[in-house]
């Protein structure tokens, strides 16, 4: 099915579900603005759901700027709410003030969650229980692409070239840590990134130099995941690529670039301090920005993603090898994210990217589901 050109005898009801139990709370709210704010109200009949970070769902008819500050939670108008799983409900239940249940349907969510709890798989599953269409990936590909460790060895077995890196639990760190650390010592050499196996934005990230930092970095992610990764350091420039669509018209943009405020681009880089700079396209040489562009569609198909996408790289300098860091499933939506400034880059502004984003999600709906 394809949204444009097409006369709706109703404008279809669009869910953008924002906020979430995520350590990606905040940035979850300022992407739903993005949607709220763009989104062609002729088309689409715009429903507002917030997730409390208790985990609290509640029907809201917040502004944009009362997301982003967090006072959308105190609004009186809002509602708690479920998403139902029955088919037969096709949507929200809504427990009104008066106590009474009201049911609405619901056409297509837009699941504007990042992290755990929203882009790693759990809210898809909910929608496909429910059988209501959704934008972005599947149940698989999105806990596949949230956990890196997994990611990573989803990456071997493609082909797909990635920096050398290992995977622990807590169990086992707490089980044999000093061994384990000359393991990694030996086999990634200093500098080691170390990361939360299932967390986004660089949360819990961080660079270790020596041993002491080593055992520092560990003890920080591991208080975001149960499992961490560990990555031999890169020297290298990061590029990100917009990959949209599904295999085999999924397309990608050639990559931009960020230019870092810090030693590598952290939480506060993206979303707090503003130091960061974006450039499109990346300071590449034309023939390794479409081999970035390749590698980035290749491994969006290889992992099974589906309507959007953020595939992050490094090229070496020295040897000019691209490595893949990460895909980013549910990629952020904010006035400074990349995603949507590459796509508009390729001449899809914010309301034709969601339109078409919408559209792809009814597609693989009536694929899977006819």
């Amino acid at each position: 099915m394809n949204l444009e050109g097409n006369e709706l005898q109703r404008p279809l009801c669009a869910v953008v579900l924002f906020g979430g139990m995520s350590s990606e709370h905040e940035v979850s709210r300022v992407s739903a603005g993005t949607f709220v704010t763009h989104i062609d109200r002729e088309k689409y009949e715009l429903l507002t759901v917030g997730i409390t970070k208790e985990g609290r769902w509640l029907y809201t008819e917040a502004t944009p700027a009362q997301m982003a500050d967090g006072s959308w939670e105190e609004l009186p108008g809002n509602m708690p709410c479920v998403l139902s799983p029955d088919r037969a409900d096709h949507g929200m239940i809504l427990f009104t003030p008066s106590g009474q249940v009201e049911k609405l349907h619901v056409d297509v969510v837009i699941p504007a969650l990042h992290g755990l709890w929203g882009e790693d798989g759990t809210v898809q599953g909910l929608l496909e229980l429910a059988g209501i269409p959704y934008v972005g990936c599947g149940v698989l590909a999105s806990a596949a692409c949230m956990d890196k460790a997994v990611a990573n060895a989803l990456f071997a077995q493609y082909g797909i070239p990635h920096c050398a890196w290992a995977s622990y639990t807590r169990h086992q760190l707490k089980a044999d840590s000093e061994g384990i650390c000359a393991r990694l010592e030996q086999q990634l050499g200093y500098p080691i990134f170390v990361k939360p196996a299932n967390a986004g934005s660089s949360v819990g990230v961080s660079r270790a130099e020596n041993r002491d930092e080593l055992n520092g970095a560990i003890d920080l992610a591991l208080a975001h995941d149960q499992k961490l990764v560990f990555e031999s350091a890169v020297d290298g420039q990061e590029g990100e690529c917009a990959v949209i669509g599904s295999e085999p018209s999924a397309v990608s943009t050639r990559p931009g670039e960020i230019l870092a405020g810090a030693e590598f681009y952290t939480y506060d880089d993206k979303y707090k301090n503003g130091v960061s700079q974006v450039v499109i396209p990346a300071r590449l040489s034309e023939e390794k920005l479409d081999e970035v562009k390749e590698l980035a569609r290749k491994a969006y198909t290889a992992l099974g993603c589906e309507g959007l996408a953020r595939c992050d790289f490094f090229v070496e300098r020295g040897t000019g090898r691209v490595l893949i860091n990460e895909i980013n499933t549910l990629p952020g939506f904010t006035p400074i994210s990349m995603y949507p400034k590459l796509m508009e880059k390729e001449g899809l502004a914010l309301p034709a990217l969601i339109d078409r984003l919408i559209a792809l999600a009814l597609e693989r709906a009536v694929a899977l589901h006819g």
